[in-house]
């Protein structure tokens, strides 16, 4: 699962995503979540009526994209400290 380090840095974009895929969801709704999953699975379910295990499915699947990403990145610059450190 995505951490809170990642959720603050990624807000924007995460928050662009769920609104690709629920896009009646305004951008003060989804910021008085403050990127609380419940806050947003339980915003989710009352304004389209959506069964809760099905939007925490679709929203796990966005998080773990961005941790992903996140970890990919991390990968990368460990990758090039290790080289830059190398004679």
């Amino acid at each position: 699962m995505i951490n809170e380090e990642i959720l603050k840095g990624k807000w924007n974009e995460i928050k662009g995503e769920i609104r690709t895929k629920w896009g009646h969801l305004t951008e003060d709704e989804l910021e008085k979540t403050k990127g609380n999953l419940t806050s947003i699975t339980g915003l989710i379910q009352q304004r389209y009526g959506a069964k809760k295990d099905e939007v925490e499915g679709v929203l796990h699947k966005i998080m773990a994209r961005f941790s992903k990403k996140s970890e990919e990145f991390k990968n990368d610059l460990r990758s090039d400290d290790d080289q830059s450190m190398r004679p």
